[in-house]
């Protein structure tokens, strides 16, 4: 079992960072990918950015490519997703969520935590 929590959202002024936390417990996660996603009231799940645990190679949305970056501290078991120049259009509740390489399922998923950008 994996337990993944996330930290760090709250509310920030359009042009403002924040950085997200998805701290993972439990089994190594050598063979698994750690993603994140979001969600905005009315509209479905989409996917943010993603890091292999093993290899940290990263991959992102194109929206928001070049404004938040993905990366790991292995000492704190920890993938942070940094948030750059801010948008209300990212406005969303974040989750971080586990997958093993080459499986399509997610087989973990965190509590979630709110981002709310202000114009």
């Amino acid at each position: 079992q994996v337990q993944l929590v996330e930290s760090g959202g709250g509310l920030v002024q359009a042009g403002g960072s924040l950085r997200l936390s998805c701290a993972a417990s439990g089994r190594p996660l050598d063979d698994y990918l750690i993603d994140w996603f979001r969600q905005a009231p009315g509209k479905e799940r989409d996917f943010v950015a993603g890091i292999n645990w093993s290899t940290r190679s990263t991959y992102y949305a194109e929206s928001v490519k070049g404004r938040f970056a993905i990366s790991k501290d292995n000492a704190k078991n920890t993938v942070y997703l940094q948030m750059n120049s801010l948008k209300p259009e990212d406005t969303a509740v974040y989750y971080c969520a586990a997958r093993r390489l080459m499986q399509r399922n997610y087989d973990y998923w965190g509590q979630g935590t709110q981002v709310t950008v202000s114009s």
